[in-house]
C-alpha cells in the first residue's frame, strides 16, 4: 500500500474537475477578530453529499477495473464516506453497498439511500459496521473499500490542498479534522511538497483520540469506545496508511472536547451564518482552543461538512 504523493493529487484534481465545484474559501471578519487572526473557512459543507469525502470517493470509484464495477462495491461508514461511495458508484453505474452501525445519524442514512446504494445496518459503532462490510466482502466478492487505507481517496481528498494554496498560498497554519485521516493526509502532503513552511495541525474529539495517541506514541493506537456526537470523528482505531503519514506531516494535534465542538458549530452559525457538523467544526473548535499560538497568523480551518440534523442543531442553538 503505497503513499499517494502530490502528483496523484494533480491526477485526481484533473478526474473529479467535471463532477464538483471548486469550494468557497471565505474569511469571516467576525470570527478573524475574534481570534486575533486572518481566518479563512473552507467550505467542504458546500460539496453535493454536503462533505468533503466525495472528492476521494469519485477519484476511486472512477479508477476501478471492469470486473470490479461488475463486482460492486461494499464499505463501512457512520456517514459521509459512506454518501461519497454511494454518489460515486451511482455517477459510474456501479452496485454499492454501504454497511453502517446501528442508531446512525437518519439524516446521513436517508442520504446514502437517495444515491441508490444498499444501507447493511449492523453493530454498535464504525469498527463493528466495518467487520461487517469485510466479511460481507469476503463472502460474496465484492470489492472492499477501507474508509481509510485507500491511496485514491487519500489523494482526491488531498485536492482540498491544492484549492486553498491557489487561493491563499502565504498561509502560516491550516487547522485539519481526523476522523480516519484521509483528508488531514492529503491535504498534509501537498503541504509538504508545495509549502513546506505552513504548519498543519489535526484535532480530533477528546472522547475518540486513537489517532492523536498513534501519533504521539508512534504506534496504531486504539480505544474501547469513540463515544463522540461528532460521528465522523468517531474512529476506535487509527487506519495504517493515514497514521503512517500524519506521523509525519502533521506539526501539532489538539483534541477537542464536544461542548467545544458544540460552541464551535453555535459560532459558525452566529458568525458566519453557515451550518457544520461536529467534525466540520472541530478544527474550528481548535483554532479557539489555541487563539493566543495563532494570533496575528493567518490560518485556514477545514469545514469539512455540515450534515448535522435539525434536531442536534436547535439544541445546540439552544
Amino acid at each position: 500500500m503505497s503513499k499517494p504523493n502530490v502528483v496523484d493529487v494533480y491526477q485526481a484534481r484533473n478526474r473529479i474537475k467535471p463532477y464538483l465545484i471548486k469550494t468557497p474559501l471565505s474569511e469571516y471578519n467576525a470570527l478573524s477578530e475574534m481570534l486575533g487572526c486572518r481566518l479563512y473557512v473552507k467550505h467542504e459543507n458546500h460539496q453535493p453529499t454536503g462533505a468533503f469525502k466525495i472528492r476521494g470517493g469519485i477519484n476511486l470509484i472512477s479508477q476501478l477495473s471492469p470486473k470490479e464495477k461488475e463486482q460492486g462495491v461494499i464499505t463501512a461508514s457512520t456517514g459521509n464516506h459512506g454518501q461519497s461511495i454511494a454518489l460515486a458508484s451511482k455517477m459510474f453505474g456501479v452496485k454499492a453497498l454501504i454497511c453502517v452501525p446501528v442508531k446512525s445519524n437518519p439524516d446521513k442514512v436517508q442520504a446514502i439511500q437517495s444515491h441508490g446504494a444498499e444501507i447493511i445496518e449492523k453493530g454498535r459503532d464504525f469498527e463493528e459496521a466495518k467487520e461487517n462490510a469485510e466479511l460481507l466482502a469476503r463472502e460474496h466478492g465484492y470489492r472492499y473499500i477501507h474508509s481509510g487505507n485507500e491511496p485514491h481517496l487519500i489523494a482526491g481528498v488531498g485536492t482540498i490542498g491544492l484549492e486553498i494554496l491557489e487561493d491563499e498560498p502565504d498561509l502560516d497554519v491550516v487547522i485539519v479534522p481526523v476522523g480516519g485521516g484521509s483528508g488531514a493526509s492529503g491535504i498534509s502532503t501537498v503541504y509538504r511538497t508545495l509549502s513546506p513552511d505552513t504548519k498543519i495541525i489535526g484535532v480530533q474529539a477528546q472522547n475518540a483520540p486513537s489517532v492523536y495517541l498513534s501519533w504521539k506514541s508512534g504506534h496504531v493506537e486504539s480505544t474501547l469506545s469513540a463515544n463522540t456526537f461528532a460521528d465522523g470523528l468517531a474512529t476506535r482505531r487509527a487506519f495504517e496508511l493515514p497514521f503512517e503519514i500524519l506521523r509525519s506531516n502533521l506539526d501539532d494535534f489538539v483534541l477537542v472536547s464536544e461542548d467545544e465542538m458544540k460552541a464551535a458549530i453555535k459560532l459558525y452559525v452566529e458568525k458566519a451564518h453557515t451550518i457544520a457538523e461536529g467534525a466540520g467544526a472541530a478544527s474550528l473548535a481548535a483554532a479557539v482552543k489555541i487563539r493566543e499560538k495563532l494570533r496575528g497568523k493567518k490560518v485556514a480551518v477545514i469545514l469539512s461538512g455540515g450534515n448535522l440534523t435539525a434536531d442536534m442543531l436547535r439544541e445546540i442553538l439552544k
